[in-house]
């Protein structure tokens, strides 16, 4: 619906621009298609005689209006001879300023167009890029001006943001729409899955893997859940959140202590040697293990680390603390029951 919408809206503002006089509203109605499909051209008097449809076209027209001048769109109202209001879009009221970043804004520029390269956006996120690029902005991955001999690029080591979840799109225009939304969600140590209803805020990538933070409304509270988890359709719950949304520094924090990056103690494990290259990243500390093709790592030890060990299956042991070790075996048999 949100994309409908969006092409409704698009080509209403190239009719507006694209023409040299005021349009009226009987002429818009009969040259978008979207309009067309929805209510039908319209005979006879202005809009025909079927009133409804003509009062339900007025108000989506007037709502289209209104979002169009939102977005900065000036629109001018010019009366005609006959009475009948029509609607223009001057070119010269509706100039961009030129863009202009800095390295710093072109790079992030750059590498967030990474995220889309295995979405349905990747081309509408490459194409802004070729717009930019043609028009002089140094964006990470270009490649070096043949005249000038300058690297546009910012790093040798271009960046992949994976986007495989099916979730990551419905819930990236829910939290964008502020609509809240209902999934079938299976913890790591749940059985079977059961419908969250969420008030979404923001997604965040963290270890390669996509966290949604938001409000759940059946706990009542912020909770954290991770897409890959998210085992069926997103489903559109309504408009209009209950509660207010935290700021992106609040939200981030949430998504890193609720992952476990936020730790404050240590955990002792044994870790199948050749193993748990993650896990090796993180420790404060590595030793061989009396046991022979183990090692020993000391970690640290937050909220989530229970569920990421898991993952490890029989390449990780728990040897301390023993709430560690009871948590992890919990996940594991409640695995095993399916």
């Amino acid at each position: 619906m949100a994309i409908a919408k969006a092409e409704r809206l698009m080509c209403l503002a190239l009719c507006l621009l694209g023409t040299g006089r005021p349009l009226s509203k009987r002429e818009l109605r009969t040259s978008i298609e979207a309009y067309v499909e929805a209510f039908g051209p319209g005979r006879g008097t202005a809009f025909g005689s079927d009133t409804s449809g003509e009062d339900a076209f007025n108000r989506m027209f007037e709502r289209d209006k209104d979002d169009l001048r939102e977005l900065g769109m000036v629109i001018d109202t010019v009366e005609s001879l006959d009475g009948e209001p029509g609607y223009l879009a001057r070119r010269d009221n509706n100039r961009l300023p030129p863009v202009t970043l800095d390295a710093e804004e072109a790079a992030a520029l750059g590498v967030a167009a990474k995220v889309w390269q295995q979405a349905r956006l990747a081309g509408a996120a490459s194409g802004a890029l070729q717009k930019l690029r043609a028009a002089g902005m140094p964006l990470a991955g270009a490649a070096d001006d043949p005249e000038t001999g300058a690297a546009e690029q910012v790093s040798a080591l271009e960046p992949r943001i994976p986007v495989r979840e099916a979730a990551f799109e419905p819930l990236m225009l829910a939290c964008r729409d502020r609509r809240p939304v209902v999934f079938p969600y299976r913890k790591a140590n749940a059985a079977r899955p059961e419908d969250r209803h969420v008030e979404p805020w923001q997604l965040e990538c963290w270890r390669g893997h996509w966290y949604l933070v938001g409000h759940d409304r059946g706990r009542d509270a912020e909770r954290v859940f991770r897409l890959s988890r998210i085992t069926g359709r997103v489903r559109n719950r309504g408009r209009g959140f209950t509660v207010e949304v935290p700021d992106r520094v609040t939200v981030r924090e949430t998504v890193e202590r609720w992952a476990g990056e936020s730790a404050d103690r240590s955990a002792l494990i044994r870790l199948r040697a050749g193993a748990g290259y993650p896990l090796r990243a993180r420790a404060y500390g590595i030793r061989e293990a009396v046991l022979p093709g183990w090692d020993e790592l000391e970690i640290p030890y937050g909220h989530g680390l229970d569920a990421w060990l898991v993952e490890f299956g029989p390449d990780v042991v728990v040897l301390e603390p023993a709430e560690l070790r009871a948590d992890v075996i919990d996940r594991l048999r409640a695995v095993a029951k399916g």
